[in-house]
């Protein structure tokens, strides 16, 4: 296991996929934080929070486009955010972080629960063959 994540919380391994828990809804806003599950990009951003790195609620689409609260990069340092989707395309992209050399933690459907994945195992799914591109959150003002 990576370095960096010897400091998650036990809490933060057992988080379920839930699909319908996304930035923005009513649902999710009224009721924070991931007891009742996460979507990926709820999860990955609960991962930065905890390690200091808070970022606004956004979908993913908005995440690529932002330019306040992230930078997009060239290549993956750890705590950044990768997006992958089936074609390349920002809107509805899958999120996770870069927590070491060629290790993602993210939260998806399939396993249903976190999981730590090598670039390759996203490029062999078709739904996220492709990567978007990566980000990394700026400080704090």
């Amino acid at each position: 296991m990576p370095p960096l994540l010897a400091g998650l919380p036990v809490g933060l391994w057992s988080v379920p996929y839930v699909g319908s828990r996304y930035p923005g809804p009513p649902a999710a806003t009224a009721r924070p934080g991931l007891a009742l599950g996460a979507n990926c990009q709820l999860y990955a951003y609960e991962v930065l929070r905890h390690f200091g790195r808070p970022l606004p609620p956004l979908r993913s689409a908005e995440l690529w486009a932002d330019r306040a609260a992230t930078r997009e990069v060239s290549g993956p340092a750890p705590l950044d955010l990768l997006l992958y989707s089936r074609d390349g395309t920002a809107y509805g992209a899958h999120v996770g972080v870069w927590v070491a050399e060629d290790s993602v933690l993210h939260l998806c459907r399939e396993v249903g629960h976190p999981a730590l994945w090598h670039p390759d195992d996203f490029a062999a799914r078709p739904r996220y063959r492709r990567l978007v591109g990566v980000k990394r959150a700026l400080p704090a003002p």
